[in-house]
């Protein structure tokens, strides 16, 4: 509320009162049903362009109804409740741009949770639209929470995403004016509903592309976490602010000049980032503020003249301001082509100015600011809701899996970060989660491609099939039919897809009948003995294995006998070898095992001083027999001295 409207709205009653003899002055009162009829005004104003004459009268209808069933309440910090559906309606019909039953929702949407009213009351009142709107964003109450309460009420919401994003953006609305009014919350509740706008909400809106109240809400959630770390980075952008403006306002003047003179026009200012987007940045890279780069940047607004192109108008752009100012090697990021995958479309590049610093400028067309505003509604066509439900339901999959607090974990794995654009040697666009593998683009690209991946090159470059992905990489997945999933493969992927084909293929492996003891590792063949424990599971050991003879002196009835027989499973072991050294030593070892033994050796690594090598060589084995053949074989090498199995 401006100030000049709150004193237009304000009556001040200065009545004198004896109160234990002493005279006292009443606090001014507010006249709220001004306020509320000014603030109602505005979201019937901003429908008014939009809506029939009909749900005009619906509208209207919906706040009578709100305003009826908050009446008895108030907010924490005394204004009447019926505020508060009013703001989320403004939000919803203002910020959002949102069609008229969403925004009948916003009115209603606390109707059902807090007062006697009924979904089915609404449902005859507003049909059924609006009443499947106000139900999801309904908190269920029952006896028993599969997680917690919290947990619970994500997980409902989400699956309304299984139609429609609708609800999910009613419920950003709300949860940006809870936040804008947090300071009148006890500490234990901000904390409560900042960890959970920091954890859910923002990395929600970050998804459906809402710019503006991302930024919003992890700003305003940083700042009543963390109000001390808050308060000093927005110190700091002010004095840097200060600091930096004449020569900022000089490199802004002096890139309109430039486009002016090339006939283009062109919007163009200088944004800092937000104290919650320099913090990340200063935990991400290890700066501190002063030396933390890119703290603002330069963002050039164009119109597109009809007809033309807005990549070509970009380009326009970038080709004028490269002309006059020097231009950062590998420092253009082309979103524009390769949107982020919450809808940003920019051109980015950095400049040096006339002050010997790198610049970031961001140049974006009209249509991709507002869209990057409005993300998943900026295009209101049913088959782009459609892209967007279906790209939003693919990234929560995984979730869905999650117990407890894992789930909100997962949701911010999968939400915040940005995804990367790789591409196949063909140009095919793979779009990935921030952090993932070239095994997770195989699994990507196809089932099969996974499944039998043993290396890659990426940008021509040899490279492991668990190597991180970063954007714009060209990968090419090279198979073997023998290869399959391992489970270290689970440890090295992030996307849903690539972890559930990988576990159900382990979890088709046939079960091994026993443990094997971490320490002395057993192979089929070993003279081994068996240990159950309570819960009936058996380890099995060497029979001169340390914890094996501890646990005969202690629990000797757990002794159990076991036959441990090869089944195909391959066993990693490693001996070492001494020789002495001639030429084609390594050539022989290395014939010997692949080409005559042909097994695949893990590693090979050997050092040779003083006339004598030693070699450690790691390999699959399927038992003890098969090992005693391999160190037989090498030790027949000429020059061989010893063989030993370093297992044990």
């Amino acid at each position: 509320m401006e100030p000049e409207n709150l004193f237009a709205s304000t009556l001040y009653l200065f009545v004198n009162l004896r109160i234990d003899n002493k005279t006292t002055a009443m606090e001014p009162i507010t006249d709220y049903t001004a306020i509320i009829e000014e603030r109602a005004g505005k979201v019937f104003g901003l429908m008014a362009g939009r809506c029939s004459e009909h749900d005009m009268h619906r509208l209207r209808d919906a706040f009578d109804m709100a305003r009826q069933a908050h009446a008895p309440q108030k907010r924490k910090g005394g204004e009447p409740y019926i505020l508060h559906p009013i703001a989320v309606a403004t939000i919803a019909a203002g910020d959002m741009h949102l069609d008229v039953n969403p925004v009948i929702a916003a009115f209603l949407h606390d109707v059902v949770e807090d007062t006697p009213h009924t979904i089915d009351e609404i449902r005859y009142r507003f049909g059924d639209d609006v009443a499947f709107l106000v139900g999801v964003v309904t908190k269920k109450k029952k006896d028993h929470y599969d997680a917690s309460l919290q947990v619970d009420n994500f997980r409902q919401m989400l699956s309304s995403m299984q139609s429609d994003v609708r609800p999910l953006l009613i419920k950003l609305a709300d949860r940006l004016h809870n936040m804008r009014t947090l300071a009148a919350m006890r500490a234990d509740k901000q904390m409560k509903i900042a960890g959970e706008t920091d954890y859910f909400y923002a990395p929600l809106a970050n998804r459906l592309g809402l710019y503006n109240i991302k930024t919003e809400l992890e700003n305003l959630s940083f700042r009543y976490r963390c109000p001390h770390e808050y308060d000093e980075i927005k110190r700091l952008i002010v004095q840097d602010e200060n600091a930096q403006a004449e020569r900022l306002e000089r490199f802004r003047r002096q890139i309109h000049h430039t486009l002016a003179e090339a006939g283009i026009d062109t919007d163009v200012t200088v944004e800092y980032r937000e104290p919650y987007s320099i913090w990340r940045k200063m935990h991400k890279y290890g700066d501190d503020f002063n030396h933390l780069k890119y703290r603002h940047f330069t963002e050039i607004v164009y119109d597109t003249p009809e007809g033309a192109d807005e990549k070509a108008m970009a380009l326009k752009i970038y080709a004028a301001l490269t002309d006059k100012f020097k231009e950062k090697p590998g420092g253009i990021s082309n979103y524009i082509d390769s949107p982020k995958e919450n809808g940003y479309q920019s051109f980015h590049v950095k400049l040096l100015a006339d002050f010997g610093r790198w610049q970031e400028v961001h140049i974006s067309s009209r249509r991709m600011v507002m869209n990057s505003s409005l993300g998943c509604i900026a295009e209101r066509d049913d088959d782009n809701i459609r892209r967007w439900i279906e790209k939003f339901r693919t990234v929560l999959r995984e979730s869905y899996h999650t117990d407890g607090t894992g789930f909100i974990e997962k949701v911010v794995t999968a939400f915040y970060n940005d995804d990367i654009m790789t591409f196949t040697p063909k140009g095919r666009p793979v779009v990935l989660p921030q952090r993932s593998t070239v095994l997770d683009f195989a699994y990507e690209v196809s089932h099969g491609l996974g499944e039998q991946a043993k290396y890659a090159r990426v940008n021509g470059f040899l490279s492991s099939i668990k190597a991180p992905l970063r954007r714009g990489d060209v990968v090419e997945i090279f198979t073997d039919p023998e290869a399959r999933p391992r489970p270290d493969w689970l440890d090295n992927v992030v996307t849903y897809k690539a972890r559930n084909a990988i576990s159900t293929y382990l979890d088709s492996l046939p079960r091994p009948t026993y443990n094997r003891c971490p320490i002395c590792m057993p192979i089929p063949g070993d003279e081994v003995v068996g240990f159950e424990d309570e819960e009936g599971h058996i380890t099995i050991h060497k029979r001169d294995c340390k914890a094996a003879v501890s646990l005969a002196s202690q629990l000797g009835d757990s002794i159990r006998a076991v036959e441990f027989e090869p089944d195909g499973t391959l066993y990693s072991q490693t001996i070492a070898v001494t020789a002495v050294d001639r030429y084609h030593l390594f050539i022989d070892l290395v014939d010997s095992i692949t080409n005559q033994l042909h097994l695949a050796m893990e590693s090979f690594n050997t050092t040779t001083l003083d006339s004598i090598v030693t070699c450690t060589i790691t390999l699959g084995v399927h038992s003890f027999e098969e090992l005693q053949s391999i160190i037989s074989h090498i030790s027949s090498i000429e020059g061989v001295d010893t063989v030993k199995r370093l297992n044990t």
